[in-house]
């Protein structure tokens, strides 16, 4: 894996743009084509067979929850455990998620999962494979995502019900609603008949006990890039419970338990020694270099870096209500003090691809980078 700087193609703004991606810059660069790493084939397999590897992982550990009714540890309210049980015993299917992994001094580690509500999948399924058809057009990428996006929509269509599929997520949020129109995309391109609503204009309709969108049209199926955690706190949860017609939602509500930091400790617990995980645990007993997360939080806030006992980094944040984690510390890769995160994509059951975000730091915020790869010789 190497880091390579390049000077960035002539107009790059407009081809970015060209593709619908209109977040590429805000305060700070988003989008920097300035630099890719490069991979060779054998680094390549190793992440995508790990990313296969911790998917099965994930789904034994949400067996083993379900079994021994462990929904305490993830903070998940009584009234929506019914609602997560059915979802997984029907085999309500998921479209995608996140590893984040660490891959340093050839080994690649999970460092977090973003099982629910990930982002970046635009950037990493389309931007980055026209930057490479620009720069290197005879060169591959680890990027399988946006063929295997028809694909599963595709199989998802047997699980819909009769009517359209629903997409939403929040007004006024450019980032997300980019990745819920690119996803929406692929499903029309599945054959899929499909309909936009923003998470706000979700309506109930207290005659039929069912979700309408703004034309009172009821939602049987229902794509939402909005949290579960979001959902339960919201009037719009206890509408949940009430569904009579139980909405199909995409994600499932069995995610709630992979996209919760509570999910390192058990995976730990559950495969103690694995290469691809790190020792994490509900304490910091015995721990001198590790990581505090909380079980619910975004884009690295309320992290504690922690090294010989000494806090070297603290990041700000709102998050921690519920609780933490502490996993041991194993610190990004520095590249000139530019530290990148690997974001391996899981479209159905398989890995597709990767997506590289940078920071000048050791936790990966909202201002990190996105910076696209290659496959070398």
């Amino acid at each position: 894996m190497k880091r390579i700087c390049i000077p960035p193609r002539n107009n790059w703004q407009q081809a970015v743009e060209s593709l619908g991606f209109g977040f590429h810059t805000t305060a700070v660069p988003y989008w920097d084509e300035s630099v890719y790493y490069a991979f060779g084939m054998e680094e390549i397999l190793l992440i995508e067979k790990a990313t296969a590897e911790l998917w099965e992982m994930c789904l034994t550990a949400v067996q083993y929850t379900i079994d021994n009714h462990l929904y305490a540890r993830f903070h998940i309210p009584t009234a929506f455990i019914p609602h997560l049980e059915r979802s997984w015993n029907e085999d309500h299917p998921s479209i995608y998620g996140r590893f984040d992994l660490c891959y340093r001094d050839g080994q690649v580690k999970m460092l977090e999962f973003n099982a629910d509500t990930p982002t970046s999948l635009y950037e990493a399924g389309i931007v980055q494979w026209f930057w490479l058809q620009d720069f290197a057009g005879d060169k591959d990428q680890f990027n399988s995502i946006h063929e295997k996006l028809i694909a599963h929509w595709t199989y998802l269509r047997d699980y819909l019900y009769p009517g359209p599929l629903h997409f939403s997520c929040m007004k006024d949020t450019l980032e997300d609603l980019t990745n819920t129109e690119y996803l929406r995309d692929c499903a029309m391109q599945a054959g899929i008949s499909t309909r936009l609503v923003f998470v706000e204009d979700i309506g109930w309709d207290e005659t039929q006990e069912a979700f309408v969108d703004q034309n009172c049209q009821q939602i049987k199926n229902l794509f939402k890039l909005y949290p579960w955690e979001w959902l339960m706190a919201d009037e719009f949860g206890e509408k949940i419970t009430a569904d009579k017609e139980h909405t199909f939602f995409i994600e499932p509500s069995w995610k709630m338990i992979l996209s919760n930091k509570a999910i390192l400790p058990l995976l730990w617990e559950l495969f103690p020694e694995h290469p691809y995980l790190l020792p994490a645990f509900f304490n910091s007993d015995g721990l001198t270099d590790y990581v505090k997360k909380p079980i619910l939080s975004r884009e690295g806030a309320n992290i504690d870096i922690v090294a010989g006992d000494q806090l070297i980094c603290r990041t700000g944040g709102e998050y921690g209500e519920e609780g933490y984690i502490y996993q041991q510390l194993f610190s990004l890769p520095s590249f000139a003090g530019n530290y990148p995160l690997i974001g391996s994509w899981i479209i159905g059951q398989q890995p597709a691809g990767i997506g590289i975000r940078e920071a000048g730091t050791l936790v990966t915020d909202n201002l990190s980078r996105f910076v696209p790869h290659l496959i070398k010789d």
